[in-house]
């Protein structure tokens, strides 16, 4: 039996060889089923997998990475973690990036020393803007409890020295606040302060998120303001992080908003109710659902069915 095993072992090896043969061959069509090939690789193959990767045309390749992405969104039941970890080595910068998004998904501690080595040293602002937008997820993570502190700790000290960092582009420094907006640090709610003081208007913008991020009711009285700025993002960026807070005394100042001349800070606004939650939530919400527009109508339903299910953060019980 212990025959037949290796060999089968050995047909496998050699027929995932042959597809990635066919991989670099850019006179191969590439195939979104037969990218199913590289779903959950065993050791062998992802040795293999390693091995070829390289040899792939530049263009191959970012078809490849994209295409994985766009699977692991529709079937989460893929696993495509060993390429993605691949191509965050790659020598392109969207491939970089791409394989980043490829891995929101995963949460093991395993990610975070290639997310801090991008984010220090790659060359790309691109590239380290992603890689600390990816850290995020490990700050909201430490801040369930989710997290050993000693891996935390590194995320923070990463995080903190790009913010620090006078020659970092402004870009990566707002995607790294946003980042560490669910840290309840000092220094966290510090960097926040200083961000939407300043005249740095993206910074400004990322301070509105991580305000929302934060869960601090703190920032209510701020968000509320900016959801008149003229400024459509920054109405955007308030009444998403007034959803995030789920505060009820946000409601009432979130109803103009369901009428903004933006779309889509119309739909953050029917997405925060709905996150609230409550009767008032509700009642504003429903006078929309016969709305001409298709995509509020579904917006609406959307927030209808989640405000059912809306927790008090106070109470911990559904709201009414």
């Amino acid at each position: 039996m212990a025959g037949v095993s290796l060999d089968s072992q050995t047909g496998a090896i050699m027929e995932f060889v042959s597809y990635l043969d066919g991989l670099k061959d850019p006179a191969t069509q590439l195939s979104v089923t037969g990218l199913q090939h590289l779903d959950a690789l065993e050791s062998e193959q992802a040795e293999a997998f390693r091995s070829a990767w390289p040899e792939i045309e530049l263009e191959r390749r970012r078809q490849v990475i994209h295409q994985l992405v766009e699977l692991t969104e529709d079937n989460i039941d893929l696993n495509f973690d060993t390429v993605f970890f691949a191509a965050m080595e790659d020598g392109d910068a969207a491939v970089r990036c791409a394989a980043m998004r490829g891995l929101w998904e995963h949460e093991e501690h395993d990610l975070i020393p290639p997310l801090l080595r991008l984010l220090e040293r790659d060359e790309e602002a691109e590239v380290r803007a992603e890689a600390a937008l990816a850290l995020g997820r490990f700050v909201l993570l430490s801040a369930l409890g989710n997290l050993q502190e000693h891996q935390y700790q590194k995320v923070e000290q990463g995080l903190r020295r790009t913010l620090e960092d006078e020659m970092e582009v402004e870009e990566v420094q707002a995607r790294a606040l946003e980042a560490i907006g669910a840290s309840c640090q000092p220094w966290v709610r510090e960097a926040i302060e200083g961000a939407y003081g300043g005249e740095e208007v993206r910074l400004k913008i990322s301070a509105l998120h991580a305000m929302g991020r934060s869960c601090e009711p703190r920032w209510l009285p701020v968000l509320i303001d900016e959801l008149a700025n003229d400024d459509p993002e920054a109405r955007y960026e308030a009444a998403t992080a007034l959803g995030s807070l789920a505060d009820r005394r946000a409601v009432t100042h979130l109803a103009p908003a369901l009428n903004d001349s933006d779309p889509v800070v119309q739909e953050a606004a029917i997405m925060a109710l709905g996150q609230i939650g409550g009767s008032e939530a509700k009642a504003l919400l429903r006078p929309l659902s016969g709305d001409s527009s298709p995509s509020v109508q579904e917006a609406v339903a959307t927030a209808l069915t989640e405000a059912d299910f809306a927790i008090d953060p106070l109470t911990a019980e559904y709201r009414v």
